[in-house]
């Protein structure tokens, strides 16, 4: 395989954590690149199964590919996640290059994948965080093309880094959001995001069920669009349509619960109001152009249905 030369530097983080089962796959998955990243750093955040030495196995091979080891913890909470790019960030801030990304360890794409991605922010200047979809069990998780191609799944995110430095990086939430967070705050600073839906990712784990069942996942997603400050109106509307999803009804209603729970407990919110506010103008706004393309399509079917009916009237 040639590799192509890069119109843009990209430099990798990965933080990982004990995730032997799918991370070789992540692995492979980056060293088949038609183009690859200048420096792949991945930090075990303090790893007890097999992750280290799968890491280590690769990075022996691959002089790009970097091993950093973070002390061991008992908990998993999502600001590790930052603390562990932060560490890797260190490892890169002396490089040159242009784009930096976040990556998942338990995720595997096509060859082509980091070059369709590079090429997006080659043509557009004001990019500033980009990505794709991403697949589980053979299924999109996400309907982009009718919710919100502007957000960017935290599995795999592609920051310029001109906006990734604007934003201040990414900032340690407890509860989770962090990728949510530095997104929206990038689309508020005045940059471009982007879901580019011409490829995917495949997630390996199930999307937030690192620490419980898929319904508690649920729940905690809920509490979590509650103090990251989303409108009620748009939480219902969420979680109506999560009910048409598997597990249905059950998905969507835990979902909601846990926006209730926080909304009851009231749960401190740990962004800005500015943000906040952003964040509700940007779902009421979309919240209006759902409903405006369900109220054409009900009128499109309403014309349809009298002119059959006209027809059928006509030929009695």
């Amino acid at each position: 395989m040639q590799l192509k030369k890069a119109k843009l530097d990209l430099v990798l983080i990965t933080p990982a954590r004990n995730e032997a089962a799918f991370i070789e796959g992540t692995i492979k998955s980056v060293i088949s690149q038609t183009l690859r990243p200048k420096r792949w750093v991945i930090v075990s955040d303090g790893s007890t199964d097999d992750t280290d030495a799968i890491a280590a196995k690769y990075a022996a091979k691959h002089s790009w590919i970097e091993l950093v080891r973070r002390p061991e913890h008992k908990d998993r909470q999502f600001a590790a996640k930052v603390h562990s790019f932060n560490a890797g960030y260190a490892k890169v801030k002396h490089l040159q290059y242009d784009l930096i990304g976040n990556l998942d360890a338990d995720i595997t794409f096509e060859p082509s994948y980091f070059e369709f991605l590079v090429d997006q922010f080659a043509r557009d200047n004001n990019l500033g965080v980009g990505g794709t979809p991403f697949m589980e069990d053979g299924e999109l998780v996400y309907s982009h093309g009718y919710i919100d191609q502007n957000h960017v799944s935290g599995a795999c995110q592609i920051f310029r880094k001109e906006c990734f430095e604007q934003i201040g990086g990414y900032t340690p939430i407890k509860g989770g959001g962090i990728d949510w967070a530095a997104v929206t705050s990038a689309r508020m600073m005045g940059w471009r995001t982007r879901t580019f839906t011409d490829k995917v990712f495949h997630h390996h784990r199930k999307m937030g069920t690192g620490s419980g069942s898929f319904l508690m996942s649920r729940f905690r997603h809920g509490s979590k669009d509650y103090y990251l400050g989303g409108h009620p109106l748009w939480q219902l509307m969420r979680g109506v349509f999560q009910m048409t999803r598997k597990p249905y009804v059950l998905g969507g209603a835990f979902l909601m619960l846990g926006y209730a729970h926080g909304f009851v407990c009231r749960v401190k919110r740990p962004l800005s109001k500015e943000l906040i506010n952003f964040h509700r103008s940007e779902q009421m706004e979309r919240m209006a152009a759902i409903a405006g393309r369900i109220f054409k399509r009900a009128k499109r079917d309403d014309i349809s249905n009298k002119n059959i009916n006209t027809t059928a009237g006509e030929e009695k």
